[in-house]
């Protein structure tokens, strides 16, 4: 299959950096942190899996804003990154780059805009971003297309990793279809927050739908 050709991206200037703390201060202990699990998850990746879905369990344990600093951090390693907005009910990743969701994910998947048009180029070299797109009334059937299937497999050509910042596990079916079509999945837990019940059944769930959980991140406060 021939690598997508991506010359067609927007260029944008202003996010916010203060929930970018890998690109304003990748000095800091927190980026540090973040290097350390981009090389966790060298270590259990191989050149043949670049999709990983990052999840949690329930609403509010810092995913989004996780997902942005962890794909920061990997462009520091001169690698192409790619981050899907797959949360449609409730996007946040065009907010925290500060760009445009008037077409993405959802117009690309009902055919009203080709992927060259759909992704952004932001400001940080080398990492581009897919927004959720226009509103979606079923994103759970959306997403299990084989449209989806495919777009996964081409985009994964044109980059080195691709994250796709998903729903919570327990609260969106949707969630457990793109696990499936992912290479691997990330949780993302909050100390304080996440019950360990519920990192329980989420386990349980994702096993259910054959996912592969190649780690954990536990975020604190």
């Amino acid at each position: 299959m021939k690598p997508l050709a991506l010359n067609r991206k927007k260029q944008l200037s202003t996010m916010k950096k203060r929930q970018l703390i890998t690109y304003s201060h990748p000095e800091s202990l927190i980026s540090e942190q973040f290097r350390e699990i981009r090389t966790n998850m060298k270590f259990i990746n191989d050149s043949k899996n670049k999709v990983f879905l990052i999840t949690s369990p329930k609403d509010g344990e810092g995913k989004s804003t996780t997902i942005a600093n962890l794909a920061v951090s990997m462009t520091q390693q001169k690698e192409k990154i790619l981050i899907i907005d797959a949360n449609l009910r409730e996007p946040v990743i065009h907010s925290i780059f500060k760009i445009p969701n008037d077409v993405g994910l959802t117009n690309v998947l009902t055919g009203k805009a080709s992927i060259e048009d759909a992704i952004y180029k932001t400001e940080i070299s080398r990492l581009d971003v897919l927004t959720s797109g226009s509103t979606s009334f079923n994103p759970a059937e959306l997403l299990e297309t084989k449209r989806m299937k495919d777009l996964l497999k081409s985009i994964a050509e044109s980059y080195d990793i691709v994250l796709i910042d998903a729903p919570a596990v327990l609260k969106s079916t949707e969630t457990r279809v793109l696990a499936n079509q992912s290479d691997g999945v990330v949780l993302i837990m909050n100390r304080g927050k996440t019950e360990i019940e519920k990192a329980i059944e989420t386990k349980k769930v994702l096993e259910l739908a054959h996912a592969k959980i190649v780690g954990a991140i536990l975020n604190e406060g």
